[in-house]
């Protein structure tokens, strides 16, 4: 072969490398794992797991989802939190989503928020909710559930994603319900899908939020971060991971699927497994 024929074949083979890397950087689904130290946790909660789900988009990730339900299965959480952005409203079968709330139901307690896409798609949405409370998720439309353990309390508080709210602005009736819900003197966990309004959640005195939305930036440069979310722009402030407000601490799942035709880049889907952990004093 001469230098022509070794330079083409180069260039096919590093093609197809890259073609591989990104199928998989798509494809396959990761574990994420944050640890949360967090001052007002009650004692009997230290270890409590949450795994994080985000912006599923009626993706499957292998047949009946078994690489997602895979991940899930080896968290071992204690309550899964699915964040919204469940459907996608430009092929809202939902057929996909439905089945994949009902198996991570039969995992663990399962709470469920609504994201953007699901106030694109109403009637879809009202269908698929029904599916999922008749397989015991708990539908959090500006609702408030509590924990119990050892004696102790833990508030799972969700709220409506702002397209849902028809009143503006949204944030201040995001507020509102905020004030409405929030046992004071109970350590409070918030499902919502949107990240950029972590100072109202910490105005609110929030405990811990976990949401998504941000795709993780969709594309995730090194030493970087996440190019571009929605409703934050470019280089976006809130992209993935563990962030704070004051008192406030706030997860933010990089999600799985995606509502754009741009590929993911150096950003795998994932599960977030939150571990709760006590912070002493002093």
């Amino acid at each position: 072969m001469n230098r022509r024929g070794w330079q083409s074949a180069a260039a096919l083979g590093a093609a197809a490398g890259l073609g591989v890397w990104l199928a998989w950087g798509n494809r396959s689904v990761a574990l994420h794992r944050i640890a949360v130290a967090c001052p007002r946790l009650p004692e009997a909660f230290t270890g409590f797991r949450i795994a994080l789900v985000s912006d599923l988009h009626d993706t499957a990730f292998g047949r009946g989802n078994r690489r997602l339900l895979a991940r899930l299965a080896e968290a071992r959480p204690d309550l899964i939190a699915v964040t919204g952005d469940i459907l996608h409203s430009r092929r809202p079968d939902g057929a996909v989503a439905a089945a994949f709330a009902e198996a991570a139901a039969g995992l663990a307690p399962t709470y469920f928020v609504t994201g953007n896409h699901e106030a694109r798609v109403r009637d879809v949405y009202r269908r698929l909710e029904a599916r999922m409370e008749a397989a015991g998720v708990q539908v959090l439309r500006g609702g408030s559930s509590f924990l119990v353990r050892g004696g102790d309390f833990l508030q799972i508080i969700g709220l409506d994603d702002p397209c849902f709210y028809r009143t503006a602005p949204a944030a201040s009736a995001l507020a509102r319900d905020l004030a409405r819900l929030r046992a004071p003197d109970t350590f409070t966990v918030l499902l919502v899908h949107r990240p950029e309004l972590l100072e109202l959640y910490a105005a609110a005195g929030v405990d811990l939020v976990l949401c998504g939305h941000a795709h993780g930036g969709q594309v995730r440069l090194p030493g970087i971060g996440g190019l571009l979310a929605p409703g934050q722009g470019l280089f976006p402030a809130y992209d993935g991971g563990l962030y704070r407000a004051g008192d406030t601490q706030m997860v933010v799942s990089r999600g799985l699927g995606n509502s754009v035709c741009l590929p993911r880049v150096g950003n795998r889907p994932e599960v977030v497994l939150v571990e709760l952990m006590r912070q002493e004093s002093g």
